[in-house]
């Protein structure tokens, strides 16, 4: 009977003991990422999220996750990077981060009754090899009052979020249906094609999670 540990379960603990980066700032997927249990900081990538011409905003999702994973990973040798971005498309076309209560309204305004897609792009990188992934979450709205719009807003203030649904939390009333693949995309860091993606690098979060994390 074999005594030692499996492979995955030794490149598990070597890249714990080199710990994992997530390239970002969002508190949501810090949230997201604890659920894995895996030990980890946080590093803010400082990038140029302007769409190029004529980039799709699935292109530009896809682009800005590879850029904020690759940035951090130079500035961290060794280490393994996490990055992901997020665009919500309604008709073809983005819905950015309000930023206030008058664009978040008329974002709502705009979507209710209506299908919007989330693209949530992920990349991990050890600075050497990349991989990839698009999620894709698809939410039919429902057709919502003023005075609903109004109430959700001054509750949530979703002025960082795209399409100002925050569906980790009150958000999750304006829907009608969601559909995806993988649930927590939506939030912002699709937790299954990560934990895929990890499993490709050597590490299991069944079989290295239980350390704390450490944010920097």
């Amino acid at each position: 009977m074999p005594t030692g540990k499996p492979s995955n379960e030794n490149r598990s603990y070597r890249y714990i003991m080199s710990q994992i980066i997530l390239a970002s700032s969002s508190p949501y997927r810090k949230q997201l990422l604890e659920r894995l249990r895996l030990p980890f900081s946080i590093h803010s990538p400082d990038i140029d999220e302007t769409p190029l011409p004529n980039e799709s905003p699935v292109a530009l999702a896809q682009r800005l996750a590879i850029e904020k994973a690759q940035v951090i990973a130079q500035q961290h040798p060794g280490h393994l990077v996490i990055g992901s971005d997020q665009v919500a498309t309604h008709q073809g076309q983005p819905l950015g981060k309000a930023g206030n209560f008058d664009n978040a309204y008329a974002q709502l305004r705009q979507v209710s009754g209506q299908a919007v897609e989330f693209h949530t792009a992920l990349c991990v990188t050890n600075g050497q090899h990349s991989q990839h992934a698009n999620v894709v979450t698809q939410c039919k709205f429902r057709t919502l009052s003023a005075a609903e719009i109004t109430a959700y807003l001054h509750q949530e203030k979703p002025w960082d979020t795209a399409g100002s649904a925050k569906a980790e939390s009150l958000g999750i009333a304006l829907m009608e249906h969601i559909r995806s693949d993988d649930p927590t995309a939506i939030i912002g860091l699709p937790l299954i094609a990560l934990s895929r993606i990890l499993r490709a690098f050597g590490v299991n979060p069944l079989l290295a999670a239980g350390a704390t994390h450490d944010e920097t």
